[in-house]
């Protein structure tokens, strides 16, 4: 299926059956799953109140895929998950995963070839190679703009240790931390963008 320039509309219904409205055909989790497969962009939207529930019936085809056996995440991935949800640096984990992501899909054809030309070691030290590059980036970036990172929680800095009256004061609790991040996302983004670029 040739991906379109408007997304195609599913309605789930109460009876949880969905229904493509470019096909008239109702379709099934496996269905819509080939739709991504093919780059067929697609919203889902419940029937009976409008809303869009693209997100929760993406997660329910990763479900049903992990159920099967074709496991891609893995299980200290999952718990390290779980564990950003509440935290502060909740809003930045999209970000992170959907770079690495993009960086590791605008890599798989080389990677592909790597792979079919080398065996056992040799093979997964490729992979290892693209993930750590991809990392490296990542966390250059969030070094740059993040107001607090793994670097300065891992020991204290000069500022640190100076007398409270002569550092910068420090933003008023969580929330100020939060509102901090979200102004810095767009900024760290572009700054990904840029790296990303320097690499390739």
């Amino acid at each position: 299926m040739a991906k379109s320039k408007d997304s195609t509309v599913i309605k789930k219904y109460a009876n949880r059956r969905l229904y493509n409205t470019g096909t008239s055909t109702y379709v099934t989790l496996e269905d819509l799953a080939e739709m991504v497969k093919n780059a067929e962009d697609f919203v889902v939207f419940d029937a009976k109140s409008g809303e869009d529930i693209t997100r929760s019936v993406l997660t329910q085809i990763i479900f049903e895929q992990e159920n099967k056996g074709h496991n891609l995440l893995p299980i200290a991935f999952l718990r390290q998950l779980i564990g950003f949800y509440g935290d502060s640096m909740q809003n930045v984990v999209p970000s992170y995963l959907e770079f690495s992501l993009a960086s590791f899909s605008r890599d798989q054809e080389k990677i592909r070839e790597q792979l079919s030309k080398t065996f056992g070691v040799a093979a997964f030290d490729t992979m290892e190679e693209q993930v750590r590059r991809n990392t490296e980036m990542f966390e250059n970036a969030m070094r740059m703009f993040l107001p607090f990172g793994a670097d300065s929680a891992a020991k204290p800095t000069s500022e640190e240790t100076e007398p409270a009256g002569e550092t910068a004061a420090a933003p008023a609790g969580k929330d100020s931390d939060i509102d901090v991040l979200k102004q810095q996302i767009d900024a760290m983004r572009q700054k990904l963008d840029d790296l990303a670029k320097d690499k390739s």
